[in-house]
Order: structure tokens, then sequence, then C-alpha cells
């Protein structure tokens, strides 16, 4: 079964796992967020895609955001986008597919250059992501040359090469203050760099990103289920201010999970990608989740056909010029050096 939502620091096996299918156990955890006649019709897929990851000896790493039947199905691990590379990084296969979007499927090739990173959708692209190029950095630069610049993990391995170090959700401030420095950067999403400097009380400048899922939710949505129950709120760090005011707590997917599996508490309003419930849910079937739903249609297009059709043709495959992965790695090696 997957490693679901684990922490930044994953232990991957030796080998990728050859295990078989096992049926029962699979049924029993996708009964808890699924009907059983979408879980039965998905069988066939689900034992297409067990069978070529070992004839492949490939291993699949999926994002906190995917539906259960990938990330309970046929992941060998699950967690955010950083978590996801190095895991992959840390594993023998030779083959990875990314069951996530494109930036996620570029960071896992920065990490691991000698494996075959594969996509099971090309077209799985980020609103945060086409939010900044890497001439936008270059001109925030020429305008704030003292500045260091932090790229967030969700930017093209393109923007990473401008960049002096990258953060996740999870560690920005952290990163944010071990640039000592009181003016800096960080790109592109104005609802974390804001986040980030009142946790860290420094100057922040920002494009002017956001995340077309976590920019839905407003104060008006946690104002409306206090009214009627009593509810613990998560919210994750690109949510509007407003938002992440009225929540209990904020953090990034990891956090999250965590603050969950510690806390457990009795009902949750989740404000994130809305099959992050799905998937703490199959872990935590005690835990109500109210849902707000808000989906990403990027993380959508991935699908088990996807997965099937990139196993059995190796296609979709990740490339980058060999000169700009060498400059986009540095800066995630100086955030994993912390």
């Amino acid at each position: 079964m997957p490693h679901q939502l684990q922490a930044l620091r994953p232990r991957a096996p030796a080998r990728p796992p050859q295990r078989p299918l096992d049926i029962g156990t699979l049924t029993a955890k996708l009964a808890r967020v699924l009907p059983q006649a979408e879980i039965f019709l998905a069988l066939p897929l689900l034992r297409a895609i067990a069978a070529l990851k070992a004839d492949r000896a490939a291993v699949v790493v999926a994002h906190n955001y995917q539906v259960p039947l990938i990330s309970v199905g046929i992941a060998d691990f699950v967690g955010d986008s950083l978590a996801m590379a190095r895991y992959a990084a840390q594993t023998a296969a030779p083959v990875i597919v990314v069951c996530g979007v494109h930036f996620m499927a570029e960071t896992v090739k920065l990490l691991c250059p000698d494996k075959q990173v594969l996509l099971p959708n090309m077209l799985a692209g980020c609103s945060l992501a086409a939010a900044i190029g890497a001439e936008d950095v270059r001109s925030l630069r020429r305008r704030h040359p003292r500045a260091p610049v932090i790229a967030y993990v969700n930017t093209s391995a393109a923007v990473k090469a401008e960049a002096d170090i990258c953060c996740t959700s999870a560690n920005a401030v952290a990163v944010a203050r071990s640039l000592r420095a009181e003016r800096l950067i960080m790109v592109p999403d104005r609802h974390l760099a804001g986040y980030t400097a009142r946790q860290t009380g420094l100057e922040i400048l920002t494009s002017d990103g956001q995340c077309e899922v976590h920019v839905k939710y407003s104060a008006a949505d946690i104002d409306a289920y206090r009214r009627d129950s009593e509810v613990t709120v998560l919210a994750h760090p690109e949510c509007p201010r407003d938002v992440q005011e009225r929540a209990d707590f904020v953090g990034s997917t990891a956090a999250m999970a965590e603050y969950l599996g510690e806390r457990r508490p009795p009902r949750v309003l989740l404000l994130t990608e809305c099959s992050m419930a799905d998937n703490v849910a199959v872990l935590h079937p005690e835990i109500e989740f109210l849902k707000p739903c808000n989906l990403c249609s990027y993380m959508k297009s991935i699908t088990l056909e996807g997965v099937v059709r990139v196993l059995e043709d190796l296609c979709n495959e990740i490339r980058i010029d060999a000169a700009l992965a060498l400059r986009a790695r540095l800066p995630i090696e100086r955030m994993l050096a912390l």
C-alpha cells in the first residue's frame, strides 16, 4: 500500500516495490471515500498499472491533491511537491511517474537527472507557475539589486534558475529568515509572501501571482460554517489573508496532515484543494470533513488511463536543458541544506 501524506524527508525503498496488488485491502481503504461501483470499475486499470510498474521497475509518486484512486490505488508515495522529488531521488527505480503538475515533474527531474521522469498529461499546468517567467525575475532583480530572490517551488525550472534559493509553503518562513536580509523578493504567490512577511517582520516584495484554487476561499465561507457547527478550520498559506486570519491553523499540506494526525479534531473545514480531504479521510475516517470543495482542474487532468499510457509507451518524458538544470538545481540544494 502507498505511503500516505508523508513528511518532507521520506525514506524510499532501496528497490521499487514489486508486491502484487492486494485487492481486499485496497478496496477496503477506498470504500471509506468512494462508492463501491466506482472502485470495481477502476480495478482493471489498477491491475494493469500494477503489472506495468513491475515490468518497468517504475515508481509512482503522487501529490496530496490527487484523487484516492491514484493516491491510494497506485501511488508508492504521496506528499507535497518537494517530498515527491526527494522520495524519487532516493529510490533505485529507473522510471518515475509523477501524478502531479508540470512544475512538479520538472522538480523531480532536477533531483533525479539520471532517471526517466514521465508525466501522464503534459498539459497539467499550474496557475502559479504560469504567473511568473524568468524575465519577470530578472526585472525584479534590476529594480531591487540588493534583495535576494526566493522562488516558490510552484515555478518552472527557468524561474528557479533565476533565484537564489527555493522554498515550499512548509519552509517559507525558515528560508526567509535564513537569508538575514531585511528586504527580499519572494515569487510568485502574493498570499504566501504576505504570510511569510507577517510571520517574520521582513519586507517582502512579490509579484501578483495567486493560486486559482485557494483564492476562491473567503472569510465568508468560514463564518457560514462556524455559525452552523463547531468546526476546526485549517487553511493553506496560499489562501487570502482574511481566510488565514479566521482559520485555527495555517500550514502546508504536510503540516495539515500532521496537525490532523496528532489532534484528530472531530469536524474539520479544510481550505485547500478538495481531494486533500479525501486522502486524509482514508487515514482518519473518524474525522468528519465539511467541504466547500474547490478542485484543481490541472490535478484532475491526471488519470489512471494516462498513467497506463506513459508506462506502456514510456512517453511524455520530462527533459530539461543541462545548463538550465544545473542553475535550477542550485537554489533547491541551498534550500535542502538549511
